[in-house]
This record gives C-alpha cells, structure tokens and sequence, in this order.
C-alpha cells in the first residue's frame, strides 16, 4: 500500500501548474493539517491497513517546503506504526523554500528522499516560467541536503518551452549531473486549461526530436530509463506502485486514492476540506476501464504488460507488434522499448 498527502500551498504560482495549489491561503497551514491527520486516521481503517503495511510515502503538492516540519510531526507520529522499516518517504521541496532548518526538520521526521522542483537551470527559463527560485539556490539546496544525509535526491527538468534548444537543454542536464542526484524527471511542458500558459499556448513547443534528445542524453550519463518521464540509477518505488495500479491512499485537497476498483476524491477546495476532510466522491471502474489503465500504465514504463490479462485479439495484435520489433516479450509479460509511442501501442491492443 501507498499514501500520497497533497500539500496545497505555494509561493508563487508557475504559469503551466494545473495542480490544485494556492498562493493566498497560508492562514490555513495549522487548520489544514489537522483535517489531513483527520483524513488519514479514517483512509487507515477504510483501507483496512496494518503494522508495516505502507511502502511508500509521498508528500507532494503544490509545495510541501512551505510547511514547517512541525505540522507534520502529528501525521508521521500517526503512521508511524504502518510505515514499513525500509518505507521510502518522498517530499517535493522548491529550492527557495527548501531552507537548511526545514530540509533538517524533514529528515529528522524521516524523509529519506527529497525531489527538487528545479525545471531549469537557465535563469531567463526560470523567470518565464514563473519559477520562485535562481539556478545557485537550487544547486545549493541540493547540495546541502546530500550533506545532510538524505539517501535519494532527485530533481525535475522541464522541456519543450518556447525557445529550448539542444544546447540549452544539455547544459541543463550538464548541469543536473554535477550534483548529488540519483534520479531525474523529465517532462515535456504541457498547456492547461485554467492556467497562465492556456492564453499564450505557443509558449509550448511542438519538437519531438527534443524528447529523443533528453531521453538519450540522460540515459548516455547512466540512469535507466523506466518510464516516459522518469530516470535513474535509483528507481522510485512509490512511481513504480501508482503504475502497478497499487492500493494508494490519497489524502488532502485534490488528492485521489484507489482501492481495489474504486478511486476517491476528497474536495479540492481548502476550506471545504477543512470543514469536512471526510466529504469524499467515489468512482468504481469497470473490469474494462482498470483492462484499459494497466495496458496504457504498463507501456508508458519498464512493468510491461501481463500477458494473461489480455484476450486472444489483444495478444493477436500484441504478437504482431513483436514481429514489427514494436514491444518485447517474455513467457509472462510484453514490454515497450520506446515510451514515446506508449499510447499509440495501447491504443492499437486496445483497437
């Protein structure tokens, strides 16, 4: 089992960030997180969860660093006893609020990974895309939290903006590959609805040989690319189960959780949540629809397909992409080789 908690707060807001995230709400951090810890202890007992049962723990958001690890103590304490000995604990942090007091505070709760909203580090990039922080605190935070003994570090990169080149882009990654990280995310911009971006929708960049490039270049320095967005030397366990389609709780504003074939949804909206964390929509999916999300989830990383969930059509047409040299296969499961064209294999198997 996995536990996601949605921290729904920034410092600025990015101009492509759909997420359910805040800039004018900070008020509400104490409130917040105690309607987080009322969702959880209910999420425990629904999800019928036992002693060391929680592999993975991911904080994510919005900006889990502009809340002070204090706030968090009453939730670690309260997982604590489900939380297996060897648990990676995952927290997103912006290099500008990722201060050393709050990257100490984090572990000494026991975080023992930290990803780094970084995206660039070209300062023009950075400005443009509306990010708080320069490339020097990014370096820095990085830096430090590998001094201070963080196990996995690992940062985000983004491409495809108006203006990349190959040159910008390998500079970037040059860059990311002199410090102290063990996996990176790469993901090509996209435009939102609801976002800054959507009024200017030419910002984005129409370059596939730019996500060839990235892949290639990230892979030639040694990290393993396992899915579409996602390298390193060191394997998220907490991706890999969201794309195994694993029991997760999700709690906070905007989060989702999924238990067995039905996916639940707790208010986006922050005061709502906090006057009821346990308002929460649910969604069953059909045998198809879950058929459907481990065909596209398992071509768009290295946990392939099982052959012995599909039919005899789908391994017909899996078998032929074989032959084209299209997926790999094994006595058990088909692989793809090129996340690139996950959903267009997923689309033909499903055809």
């Amino acid at each position: 089992m996995l536990v996601y908690l949605h921290i729904p707060y920034c410092d600025s807001k990015c101009h492509y960030c759909s997420f359910n995230s805040y800039v004018d709400k900070f008020d509400t951090r104490s409130k917040y997180m105690q309607a987080l810890q009322r969702q959880l202890s209910f999420e425990l007992k629904r999800f019928n969860a036992g002693k060391e049962q929680i592999k993975t723990l991911f904080i994510g958001g919005g900006t889990p660093s502009t809340v002070d690890p204090e706030l968090y103590k009453p939730i670690f304490k309260l997982l604590e006893p489900y939380l297996q000995n060897d648990a990676e604990i995952t927290t997103e942090a912006n290099p500008n609020s990722a201060t050393k007091e709050w990257l100490k505070g984090m572990k000494s709760l026991g975080v023992n990974r930290v990803s780094f909203g970084v995206q660039s580090f070209d300062s023009n990039k950075l400005k443009a895309l509306n990010r708080a922080h320069t490339p020097q605190q990014a370096k820095e935070a990085i830096i430090y939290a590998k001094e201070i003994g963080f196990e996995h570090l690992s940062l985000d990169l983004i491409y495809n903006y108006q203006g990349d080149t190959q040159t910008l882009l390998m500079n970037d990654i040059k860059k990311a590959f002199t410090l102290p990280i063990d996996h990176i995310s790469a993901y090509e911009l996209t435009i939102e609805d609801g976002t800054k971006f959507s009024t200017t929708p030419e910002v984005r960049q129409e370059n596939e040989d730019l996500a060839f490039f990235v892949a290639g270049e990230i892979k030639k320095r040694g990290f393993t690319h396992y899915e579409i967005s996602n390298f390193g030397s060191y394997q998220s366990r907490h991706n890999k189960g969201y794309w195994e389609l694993e029991d997760y709780i999700g709690a906070g504003a905007g989060a989702v959780g999924f238990l067995k074939d039905t996916r639940y949804y707790p208010q986006t909206n922050i005061e709502l949540y906090i006057s009821d964390p346990l308002n929460i929509t649910e969604e069953t999916l059909s045998q198809d629809e879950l058929l459907t999300e481990k065909i596209f989830l398992g071509l768009r990383s290295s946990i392939g397909i099982q052959k012995s969930l599909l039919s005899e059509k789908m391994i017909e047409k899996a078998q032929i992409l074989c032959k084209e040299n299209k997926l790999s296969c094994d006595n058990t499961h088909y692989y793809n080789d090129n996340f690139f064209l996950s959903d267009e294999l997923a689309l033909y198997i499903l055809g």
